[in-house]
């Protein structure tokens, strides 16, 4: 029976790149001159650091453009709220992988409501689909990517 994954991945050296090339920029940029403006990444959090909150956001957006030249899903990253102390403000942002229960539930319910007759199995942080028809599982995947589940998602492992 043919059958496929729903997966929710980052590539995280593609992360850790467009964070490198954000700090160079920051760097070089007359604006951060002096400032201490750097990006910070451990994990899959990123914690930006900066003076005043209007740097915060320019340099988040510095990071989003880098993580799109590198095709990273701007999905992902999911940030926090500033905080700022005195001469010192930070950001948290963190990188989301995986479909966490609740959004698999959601998931299930969706490809049920279309009355296709696939089977759904939640596997972890990963649904997979299986279905005697391969057309039916096309179809599956082309009402999730019409579906906002806020999450990039990935099919893989596609079998006949």
């Amino acid at each position: 029976m043919p059958s496929f994954d729903v997966v929710s991945e980052v590539d995280m050296q593609e992360v850790r790149n467009a964070v490198d090339q954000a700090n160079r920029e920051v760097g070089t940029r007359f604006d951060f001159k002096g400032v201490g403006a750097k990006f910070d990444l451990s994990d899959s959090n990123i914690t930006v650091q900066a003076e005043q909150e209007f740097q915060l956001d320019q340099m988040m957006d510095i990071l989003r453009q880098k993580l799109v030249k590198r095709k990273v899903d701007i999905a992902c990253l999911e940030t926090g709220e500033p905080e700022i102390a005195l001469n010192k403000a930070s950001l948290k942002a963190s990188i989301r992988q995986g479909i966490k229960g609740d959004i698999a539930k959601r998931m299930v319910k969706e490809i049920k409501a279309t009355k296709i007759k696939v089977q759904t199995q939640i596997q972890g942080e990963q649904v997979r689909i299986t279905g005697k028809k391969r057309d039916d599982l096309q179809t599956v995947i082309t009402t999730l990517k019409k579906l906002n589940f806020d999450l990039p998602l990935q099919f893989i492992n596609f079998r006949d």
